[in-house]
């Protein structure tokens, strides 16, 4: 079963009208900017009926004084086809008011999606409603600041002090 995008669309559209935005076209690549509310059906929908059964990457974009919706999370799929020259990609963005940073987890439809979004958790602070396990991977759980954003002032060592000093004080 070879992978044809229109015919993709149009289930999409079929399926859950209203929730695609824009269709962006890029040197072979697909973008398709999606509603949030929908993001986790969209995503099993490409699964199932698709077969992109791989999560390459989800990643977060900080618009900050660029655009009006601030955040854009980013969610790169991969469909390995039954002829191993038949791959197709597809990139579903998601746009993120600065004031309602959440997001449905897609770890009930890709597992590995589990540490990915922990990563877009830890470094910009947007938060995956029915998440396993939402917790900081690289950062101290008692730091504040997210160091992805682009507000993130990397000279103030203030934060870090006081997270090293909390650490040290219980031992």
């Amino acid at each position: 079963m070879s992978f044809e995008l229109k015919a993709a669309l149009d289930s999409l559209r079929a399926k859950f009208p209203n929730t695609i935005k824009d269709i962006k076209t890029f040197k072979d690549e697909t973008t398709l900017i999606v509603e949030r509310d929908r993001i986790r059906e969209i995503c099993s929908h490409f699964k199932t009926e698709f077969g992109f059964r791989f999560i390459v990457d989800i990643t977060a974009v900080d618009y900050l004084e660029v655009k009006t919706t601030r955040f854009e999370v980013v969610y790169l799929l991969h469909r390995y086809g039954s002829d191993f020259n038949e791959n197709a990609r597809i990139r579903l963005k998601v746009e993120l008011h600065e004031d309602d940073l959440k997001i449905a987890s897609v770890t009930s439809v890709w597992s590995g999606a589990n540490w990915l979004e922990r990563e877009v958790y830890d470094m910009f602070g947007i938060n995956f409603v029915g998440h396993p396990d939402l917790r900081r991977i690289l950062m101290p759980e008692d730091y504040e600041p997210f160091p992805l954003r682009k507000d993130f002032d990397v000279r103030n060592r203030e934060p870090s002090k006081e997270s090293f000093k909390r650490a040290l004080d219980e031992g």
